[in-house]
């Protein structure tokens, strides 16, 4: 995942870059790759507190963090490359996995 969002960072930096400045969704794609690093790093969290001890609710954080990360992410690199905002409305199903995911995460911590 982190090897992914540094590449869809430096292509949208160098390789995209003209084609979403004309779109005008530049940030929008950059907030979709800014979304995947903090995810990426709540992941490696999650699988660092995995290596000792197995938890239910780390496993749902994990899962919910990956698919959020996959309909957040992913529906604003398609809204930013397409300008078709139709996907838009996938972007919120996303924001709902995150917060689910970071929910998992603290009530994991909380309940150890």
């Amino acid at each position: 995942m982190g090897l992914l969002a540094v590449a869809l960072g430096a292509f949208g930096a160098h390789a995209l870059k003209s084609t979403l400045v004309t779109n005008n969704r530049l940030d929008v794609y950059e907030l979709g790759v800014q979304y995947q690093f903090y995810h990426t790093l709540a992941l490696l969290g999650i699988g660092l507190l995995m290596l000792n001890r197995e938890s239910r609710l780390l496993r749902m954080a994990s899962v919910f963090m990956i698919l959020g990360i996959f309909f957040f992410s992913g529906s604003l690199y398609i809204l930013a490359l397409t300008n078709n905002s139709t996907l838009g409305m996938i972007t919120p199903v996303g924001g709902v996995c995150f917060i689910a995911g970071w929910a998992c995460l603290v009530g994991a911590v909380l309940r150890n």
